[in-house]
């Protein structure tokens, strides 16, 4: 605690006290066209000086910044799907600068901020990063965003585990060794070593950056494998509503609305979304013969109010419920409570500081249909508090300094007496942006966490370079890993069905990774081809194995692991609205003989994406056909709990599925989209954990409205 305590007190005096006051500002105002003459919306204004400092154009197209009168500046306005433009800004201009931007539907353009925690370019940013598009989520039309990763990126599968639950495969790393974020804050709760991927809605988000390779420099625990950061959208409109559904195969349904408004640097986005799955009779036997349905409802409201781009207030909160329908005579309850508070501030131009309190509580409950009780016994609690600092020097090089503070609670079914612990957790980490040459840059960052249980304490550093040469780029970059132990891993007691107890271990050790990796990347027009080689070694991956003297399992470190592979990009766009994309993953496991863990990671997954479209004046069209390649895998499974000699060798098969979608744009606002899945009809011989759950074709349909455009001149 005397540490938790120390570090936020460096961390206000540095943050808080110590800044500089406000310089004296001018304003520049403008507007930003396409070809047309349209305003542009949301499009993002940036400062190249200061790449901190960002701001967005309204449904007018109108933007305004203000700035030191006293500098030359590089004005930047960045749309996805239209070129960027850059402009020169002489000193005391105090007037208006207008964009006139050029289509094309390149993602290169597009801004990004999980690998950095800065606003980067695409193209830019040294540490590789894949996006999923607002428009490639609206074409694929999904209802969860496992489906939605799957569809759009090789090298990860999401299984089932015990009791029907949803298990991450990430190029040979689990889900409690990847991290989602949603708006760049962590999730509370997990279902063996997963969490609750059902309260990731798909209603409001603008885009999901994701970061494969360690980022533990950057966002700690639990980014030993990468980052899932999901960005949610904030329109500045002077009002707007959506409502969409969506119907389908075993009666699927999704409904959907969100209303937002903006007046005068007042900004809200309500939203809301129900789901319900009929459960789903498997066809042919197996390991799962039947899929429990459900039905979910999620809410969430964001308010933000902002000032001359000087500072922005952000309040946030949420609520989900999710009932699955896992027996009959009684179901599982999920709720999520969740609430924050962020501050961003302008000190000046070339200073900006962000501080900012979450609250997650995510709890599990048994309801008894007949006695019709409820009872919670399973609840996560974790508060957080976080600093963050950014300093410009000679308008390109950027200091960003931070630190977090983690109350995290545990009460579960799965301690003894469904008792609770609690640790504290803090941090304080620093990177560099060094940027000598144009061409290119540096980011160096160190981070160090500590753990009040145990006292546990670790430093992760990372390098990344990149260099670009005409249309070429080539990035190398070297991380740390770390993952500590979690509450469950080191205090477990679970009864298995009177068949034999789990025990946790207060004397695990923490993973530690190394990862490597090297990218080269030619761009050129609409085509763009992205090689990158992966190498990682995994210290002390936390598993069960069976004790002999506590007969039973037991929660350990493993000897050294390796994870290598090749992760291969091809993409093409043209002006005349066709675009296509292929991607392949290749990933090898190296685990040691006679450790207490399988691999059952393809070595050989695929993706691939073509789509065309077309818009007119009050029409317009897309076709999407979309499939996913996946190799079968040969493993060792293990015949008994209490001896790793005694295994057999099975063979998970290969399989390919492939997706049809027809999506319209009618009459404004009005977009209607058909989707056709597992075009080939496949469907298991025998459902294994990791088979896709397939019945053979299945369709959906669904229909949005933005009920603003039908009122727009």
């Amino acid at each position: 605690m005397k540490h938790a305590i120390a570090i936020s007190l460096i961390l206000f005096w540095n943050f808080i006290i110590a800044p500089n006051l406000l310089t004296a500002q001018c304003t520049i105002t403008g507007t930003v066209l396409s070809q047309s003459g349209l305003p542009l919306e949301n499009v993002v204004i940036t400062v190249q000086e200061y790449p901190a400092l960002v701001t967005y154009t309204n449904s007018k197209g109108n933007y305004a910044l203000s700035l030191n009168p006293n500098e030359d500046y590089n004005l930047c306005a960045t749309l996805l799907g239209y070129e960027s433009q850059c402009q020169k800004l002489p000193k005391a201009h105090n007037g208006t600068f207008d964009f006139t931007l050029q289509s094309h539907s390149h993602t290169l353009d597009m801004i990004v901020v999980t690998g950095t925690r800065t606003p980067k370019l695409l193209k830019d940013a040294p540490i590789v990063t894949r996006v999923i598009t607002q428009e490639e989520i609206r074409q694929i039309d999904v209802s969860n965003v496992q489906e939605l990763m799957q569809a759009e990126l090789p090298g990860i599968e999401f299984t089932y585990s015990m009791n029907q639950q949803i298990s991450l495969n990430m190029q040979g790393f689990g889900g409690n060794s990847v991290l989602f974020l949603i708006d760049g804050e962590r999730l509370a709760g997990e279902t063996l070593d997963n969490i609750d991927y059902s309260r990731i809605s798909l209603n409001d988000i603008s885009h999901i950056e994701i970061v494969k390779g360690s980022a533990s420099s950057l966002y700690g625990s639990n980014a030993v494998g990468g980052v899932v950061n999901i960005i949610t959208q904030q329109k500045k409109l002077p009002w707007s509503v959506n409502l969409n559904a969506l119907y389908g195969s075993h009666n699927q349904q999704r409904y959907g609305c969100s209303v937002g408004f903006y007046l005068k640097g007042f900004n809200n986005m309500l939203s809301a979304q129900y789901v319900h799955n009929d459960p789903i009779e498997l066809k042919n036997g197996g390991d799962v013969n039947k899929i429990y349905g459900f039905h979910s409802l999620d809410i969430k409201d964001k308010f933000s109010y902002s000032y001359k781009d000087i500072f922005k207030i952000t309040a946030r909160a949420g609520y989900f419920f999710r009932e699955r329908y896992s027996q009959e005579v009684s179901h599982e309850r999920y709720r999520d409570f969740s609430a924050g508070l962020k501050g961003e501030c302008h000190i000046t131009a070339k200073d900006d500081i962000t501080l900012s309190y979450t609250f997650d509580q995510y709890d599990k409950s048994d309801y008894a249909l007949l006695e019709g009780y409820d009872v919670r016994d399973y609840s996560n609690v974790q508060n957080s508090i976080r600093s963050v600092y950014n300093h410009t020097f000679r308008n390109k090089h950027i200091l960003t300094i931070g630190g977090d503070y983690m109350r995290d609670y545990l009460m579960s079914y799965q301690f003894a007496d469904n008792g609770a612990h609690y640790q504290h957790t803090a941090d304080a980490f620093a990177q560099f942006d060094w940027n000598p040459l144009r061409r290119f840059n540096v980011i160096a960052g160190i981070r160090y966490d500590y753990f009040s249980n145990e006292n546990l304490h670790h430093v992760s550093p990372k390098l990344s370079l990149m260099y670009k040469f005409q249309r070429f780029s080539i990035r190398a970059s070297y991380a740390n890993g770390f993952r500590s132990p979690t509450l469950k891993e080191q205090y477990m007691k679970f009864d298995m069905a009177n068949i034999f107890f789990i025990y946790g271990n207060p004397d695990l050790k923490p993973e530690v990774s190394h990862n490597l990796n090297l990218t080269g990347e030619y761009s050129y027009g609409n085509y763009n081809v992205t090689l990158m080689g992966f190498y990682n070694r995994v210290r002390n991956r936390i598993t069960t194995a069976w004790n002999e003297e506590m007969n039973g399992m037991i929660y350990t470190n493993m000897k050294p692991l390796h994870v290598t592979g090749i992760d291969f990009n091809a993409s093409a766009n043209w002006k005349f609205g066709l675009s296509a994309r292929i991607s392949y993953v290749f990933t090898k496991e190296f685990i040691p003989k006679g450790q207490p863990e399988i691999s059952t990671t393809r070595p050989h997954s695929a993706t691939f994406r073509i789509s065309y479209g077309k818009e007119w004046k009050k029409y317009g069209f897309s076709i999407l056909l979309s499939g996913r390649v996946l190799s079968s895998v040969t493993c060792d499974e293990y015949t008994s709990l209490t001896s790793f000699n005694e295994t057999k060798k099975i063979t998970y098969p290969a399989y390919t599925i492939w997706k049809f979608g027809f999506n319209q744009n009618i009459i404004k606002g009005l977009h209607l989209n058909f989707v056709l899945d597992n075009l080939f009809n496949y469907v298991p011989d025998y459902y294994y954990n990791n088979s896709p759950i397939t019945t053979g074709i299945a369709f959906t349909l669904s229909a949005s409205v933005d009920i603003e455009n039908f009122f727009k001149k």
